[in-house]
């Protein structure tokens, strides 16, 4: 069993958002192979998704953006279980991320499929849904262009 050291947990923390004791439990079941942790991580955090999607998520953060040119906009909702998890800055930081990536595209659908930082947007759902403990979803999401 590997030696896991406090800086080497919270190294683990910071790049997953996930809680101290599930980042130890992570690392020493990936006997200290940070990579290994993080997909433990991710498969707890599917394990979660599962368990609460029949969960209702009316609260959440409404993100509308325009494009340079002023000829494409997208407004977006990312949704969660309650009014703190909507009020989290992580949370609205990554509803902003999600919008910036909705410039570029024309459907629910193929918003959850793009690429963000090295996964999907939906895998990023569900690892944040495991990470908070809240069903966390895209509401809601238009598009509107115009000359």
């Amino acid at each position: 069993m590997a030696n896991i050291t406090a800086a080497e947990v919270n190294k683990l923390r910071q790049a997953t958002g996930a809680g101290m004791m599930d980042c130890k439990k992570a690392l020493v079941e990936a006997d200290g192979n940070f990579d290994t942790a993080i997909e433990i991580l991710r498969k707890k955090g599917q394990k979660v998704a599962a368990n609460r999607a029949d969960r209702e998520s009316a609260e959440g953060v409404a993100i509308a953006k325009v494009n340079a040119e002023n000829s494409r906009g997208v407004i977006i909702s990312l949704n969660c279980e309650t009014d703190f998890v909507a009020k989290n800055e992580s949370f609205i930081q990554l509803a902003e991320d999600f919008a910036d990536l909705a410039m570029n595209v024309n459907s629910k659908e193929e918003l959850l499929s793009k690429d963000y930082k090295g996964i999907t947007v939906q895998e990023k759902l569900t690892e944040q849904t495991g990470v908070i403990g809240e069903k966390i979803e895209i509401g809601d999401f238009r598009t509107l262009e115009a000359p």
